[in-house]
């Protein structure tokens, strides 16, 4: 029987979900489904400029799989740009840390603005997971 996945921590969902072409269709370009994990691991390492360690500190798993997150989502991405296709971000098996845990980001807080429903109180370091699983 194969291990259970572990959760993936990720500091908040993307602004946006779908990216693409302008001048085309989304239904008739083809599209690219990235996972909020693979989204994170490109903005950890590419956008925020960790090292693969660092993210996979944050993210609460081993180096090894967000070597693997991340070579999946530049390839992801690479389709998509490269075949003008539409990417949409979405699913996966994670957590949203809440802006104010003291683990995530590295700096005592986190560094992108909380969710809405999050932006109150500093009761936001509670979990939130995915849509897909409700399950902890």
């Amino acid at each position: 029987m194969p291990r259970p996945k572990k959760w993936r921590n990720v500091c908040r969902l993307p602004d946006n979900r779908e990216y693409g072409p302008l001048d085309r269709d989304p239904e008739g370009s083809g599209a690219v489904s990235m996972t909020v994990e693979e989204y994170e691991t490109v903005r950890l390492i590419d956008f925020e400029g960790m090292t693969q360690e660092g993210c996979a500190e944050l993210m609460g798993v081993s180096r090894t799989t967000v070597q693997e997150i991340y070579s999946d989502a530049r390839r992801k991405l690479a389709t998509s740009l490269v075949g003008g296709m539409h990417l949409t971000i979405e699913g996966g098996r994670y957590r949203v840390c809440g802006m104010y845990s003291e683990k995530h980001c590295g700096r005592g807080r986190c560094r992108r603005r909380p969710l809405a429903a999050d932006a109150d109180t500093e009761d936001s370091a509670k979990e939130v997971v995915n849509e897909d699983d409700n399950s902890c």
